[in-house]
């Protein structure tokens, strides 16, 4: 594969390595947060309602902090 000026190198390489990271894993972390959001039994509808419109406004920040603190506590807002 050969890149604007010729054969890619290590810096490139990494590059499109984090890139094809960050774009497969950031909708296959916001498709888990969701999931996990809708088969969540600690939360009731109006936690669920909350969490689901803080995943899909804020797709990455939002997965990643329902995943880190709203599936396993009950979080008051």
């Amino acid at each position: 594969m050969i890149l604007l000026f010729g054969a890619p190198g290590g810096f490139e390489l990494l590059f499109l390595l984090i890139a094809m990271i960050a774009f497969l894993g950031a909708p296959l972390l916001w498709i888990v947060a969701i999931i996990m959001l809708i088969n969540s039994k600690i939360l009731d509808n109006n936690e669920k309602l909350i969490w689901a419109l803080v995943i899909i406004f804020l797709p990455i920040i939002g997965s990643i902090a329902f995943l880190a603190i709203g599936r396993n506590k009950k979080v008051k807002f």
